[in-house]
């Protein structure tokens, strides 16, 4: 039973905060569904334990991606739908960061940003695989958006996933055999000259308009072309069937989980974080309308899509490629998972601890008079 939850905390201190603070509607709406998240609000199933006859209602989760506590069943999911796609290959686990210089960017203009990293990075990795000296083919890539860093401050990188080699126009496979896929500098300094550019060119299309300060813009990237990125590269798996689940650790991350609070009241909020400079677990403690602050900067914009995939792996081409790759490698699809045969939930009485729940009826949701967000 997880004691200290973010939902409890909105419960205690979001209504202040919003008195103080101006909110956009899709951070109320992030709000609203975490408040009512396994609350009678969005309804549920009626249960009575076959021991003690207890009655245990069982209400139903709000599914926002925002949410710590929905976030475990979607990352099954998920794992799911994803392991038939696993190559008999080795793996690179790849992370782009943007550097803080641009947080303040973000929070004007994200949809435009976030696209552009997405697009700079697969630009980046696709041409070094073209590149005939290096791996002369076509490249797969999962990546997976993260706003966030331990302390819940702003840390916007970008986590991929990429199969360790590239297939050719004459349909060969070129194995990587690199422990680092391609050269770390090279990609920095490769990226780095992708974004700026992409960034430049919204400038001129007036999509970064929220951006008012006189050359700002320019300014920023010009400085920013003299420092180093920071692109992080290392041999992952080996082990096919461990892929998926190593993708999943970061797909369905939030910026914070419950598990890592520790502690909630009136004036605190204290959680635990690792700081990598020493690599050490620490623990954190702001006041409540702070945490809140940091919590609500990483809500994206709606229909962002954060998991994304290219290459080898979109959806255009993923089911033919995967075939032609593995006909090359001489091991067919992993057809051991067998369809799992549905059946209903059981629940062990949260009160009694020996019996088990059994479905009783169906409880409609109750509306409450308190809304964050107009109907």
């Amino acid at each position: 039973m997880i004691k200290f939850t973010v939902q409890r905390i909105l419960q205690l201190h979001l209504a202040d905060y919003s008195h103080q603070h101006k909110l956009d509607a899709q951070r109320l709406r992030v709000c609203h569904h975490l408040l009512n998240c396994h609350t009678p609000a969005l309804g549920g199933m009626q249960y009575r334990c076959d021991h003690c006859e207890t009655s245990v209602p069982l209400y139903h989760s709000c599914r926002d991606r925002h949410c710590p506590g929905c976030q475990q069943s979607a990352t099954r999911r998920w794992t799911e739908r994803q392991q038939q796609d696993v190559l008999p290959v080795c793996y690179y686990h790849l992370v782009f960061t943007l550097p803080h210089e641009l947080n303040g960017w973000m929070q004007l203009h994200p949809e435009e940003i976030y696209a552009s990293l997405f697009q700079c990075v697969w630009k980046t990795l696709k041409s070094f695989a073209a590149d005939p000296k290096r791996l002369n083919g076509k490249l797969g890539m999962t990546a997976v958006l993260h706003t966030w860093g331990q302390n819940l401050s702003q840390h916007v990188h970008l986590h991929c996933l990429i199969p360790g080699g590239a297939l050719s126009e004459d349909q060969q496979w070129h194995e990587a055999r690199s422990s680092y896929l391609f050269p770390v500098r090279a990609l920095s300094a490769c990226f780095r000259g992708k974004m700026v550019s992409a960034l430049r060119a919204c400038a001129r299309h007036g999509k970064l308009a929220r951006i008012t300060r006189a050359n700002e813009i320019d300014s920023v990237l010009n400085q920013l072309m003299q420092k180093d990125w920071v692109v992080y590269s290392k041999h992952c798996l080996n082990h096919t069937d461990s892929i998926i689940g190593y993708l999943a650790r970061y797909s369905h991350r939030t910026a914070i989980s419950n598990q890592r609070l520790m502690g909630i009241d009136k004036d605190r909020v204290t959680f635990s974080y690792k700081d990598y400079r020493d690599n050490k677990s620490k623990s954190m403690t702001l006041a409540p309308a702070e945490f809140i602050r940091r919590f609500l900067m990483h809500v994206l914009p709606k229909g962002l899509m954060r998991i994304r995939h290219y290459g080898l792996l979109s959806n255009r081409c993923r089911k033919n490629a995967l075939q032609i790759i593995r006909k090359i490698l001489t091991k067919p699809a992993d057809t051991t998972v067998k369809a799992k045969k549905v059946e209903p939930p059981t629940y062990p009485c949260p009160i009694c601890h020996q019996g088990y729940l059994v479905y009783i009826e169906k409880l409609a949701p109750v509306l409450s008079w308190k809304r964050l967000v107009p109907c």
